[in-house]
């Protein structure tokens, strides 16, 4: 009998996984090793721009990564199935039964074996308990979702566009109320002001950014957290600016059909609410196959980032929890510790398989950057030219926002097509309409 291969399973096709199945594809390919990606989704899409497709800034269509396509390209398997479990002692992950739109079952609880296990299932919104915003509010944790709420903002645009071609008299407006000062509530919040002005081009002739009204209800003491004060200032005065309403030092108690209550009392109400609090490890990690987890639902590691329980089984990105020795804070839910934890892993199974010393993970805090549409973009980077962190603003600062997502596309595609891509991306954004409204 021939020798059994080497199979590595990675479930989750987000921005680590993705790139991990790549560079395992791509190093060993199919003739004595079997690396199986499992993902629920049938296409990638990287997360950060799901604001943008969320407003029709963005058409998925054209920058999503169909994963059967990309696993033919780069040597290894797509599974499509939803992540339900480990058995640890067969070494069998555990996928959920398949159901149609229906919720008739297609194919039932299926079993994939496993030499080498990786969990990259990322994360999902943070709701902290809080009554109400399951069943009321939006979220952006996939694609799914982006589309929804485009579909819902369009329908009020439509809405508020027709009664004032019928004469309405009264200040008709669409108002979407966002709980969430981070990254995700403060660039929708901007974006949103960017598709209104363009909806005009596009048949609601009345229509324009003066018919929106956006609040954004922070906890906090000020939005952006992750940066430093004086640009989360900023940031909150270009926000202002734009006329969006910004709340700090609010804390949300519950949410009902079209508005959310606040501790003070306060009813603020919306068309459209959204719920962009921060995140939190899938609720199916929790304990998952005895591992060690948080109560946040994220899967504890080693500084080689397998899990604490289990040297076969690695977690990486938002659903692993890495508190490094020399911090008092674990690594961040971003996307760039998502990118160099693929690296680090990479680099320990290959070390693993092939003898050699597995590295401890070094988190390289790049900065961070937060795009206010076309508008501005405010954020820090780690500049050793500087000697330290290094603000930077205005155009300099959207040159390395789009430069994130280009090296994004160069781990998941190579060099070569990543570079092909970022020419089309020029092209599509001459030709292709500004907003998808379909």
């Amino acid at each position: 009998m021939p020798d059994r291969k080497t199979q590595i399973v990675i479930c989750g096709g987000g921005a680590g996984g993705l790139e991990l199945a790549r560079r395992l594809g791509a190093r060993y390919g199919r003739k004595r090793h079997d690396i199986i990606l499992v993902e629920r989704n049938r296409t990638h899409i990287w997360k950060p721009l799901l604001h943008e497709v969320a407003t029709g800034a963005l058409d998925a269509n054209l920058d999503e990564v169909g994963y059967r396509s990309h696993c033919h390209r780069w040597g290894y398997r797509f599974f499509h199935g939803t992540f339900a479990g480990i058995d640890r002692e067969a070494r069998q992950v555990i996928l959920a039964p398949m159901l149609d739109e229906d919720g008739r079952e297609l194919v039932g609880e299926h079993r994939i074996r496993y030499d080498y296990l990786v969990v990259a299932i990322g994360s999902v919104t943070n709701d902290f308990g809080t009554p109400g915003v399951r069943e009321h509010c939006l979220f952006l944790d996939d694609r799914v979702q982006a589309d929804r709420f485009r579909e819902r903002l369009l329908n009020h645009c439509l809405r508020v566009s027709r009664k004032m071609l019928m004469g309405a008299t009264a200040d008709e407006t669409v108002s979407v109320t966002i709980v969430g000062g981070g990254a995700t509530g403060v660039e929708l919040a901007a974006e949103l002001f960017n598709a209104a002005a363009g909806l005009r081009y596009y048949g609601l002739e009345v229509f324009d950014e003066s018919r929106l009204k956006v609040t954004l209800v922070e906890a906090g003491p000020r939005i952006l957290p992750a940066l430093p004060e004086k640009l989360a200032d900023a940031a909150r005065g270009e926000l202002e600016a734009l006329g969006v309403r910004v709340i700090t030092g609010t804390k949300v108690v519950a949410a009902e059909r079209g508005a959310i209550l606040v501790e003070s009392g306060e009813r603020i109400e919306g068309d459209l609410l959204v719920w962009a609090t921060g995140v939190k490890g899938s609720p199916i990690l929790c304990g998952i196959g005895g591992l060690q987890t948080t109560p946040n639902c994220q899967l504890v590691v080693k500084d080689t980032l397998q899990t604490t329980r289990d040297d076969r089984i690695f977690a990486m990105g938002d659903c692993a929890f890495f508190k490094p020795d020399d911090s008092d804070r674990p690594i961040p839910p971003r996307a760039q510790a998502a990118h160099q934890m693929a690296d680090t892993v990479f680099h320990n199974l290959v070390g693993l398989m092939e003898g050699k010393p597995l590295r401890p993970f070094v988190y390289r805090d790049r900065g961070s950057l937060v795009s206010l549409s076309r508008y501005s973009t405010v954020g820090s980077l780690m500049g050793n030219l500087v000697g330290g962190r290094m603000a930077i603003e205005g155009r300099l600062a959207r040159i390395m926002y789009l430069s994130l997502y280009r090296l994004h596309l160069f781990g998941i595609h190579g060099w070569l097509k990543g570079l092909a891509l970022i020419a089309v991306g020029h092209v599509n954004a001459v030709i292709r309409p500004r907003l998808k409204l379909h």
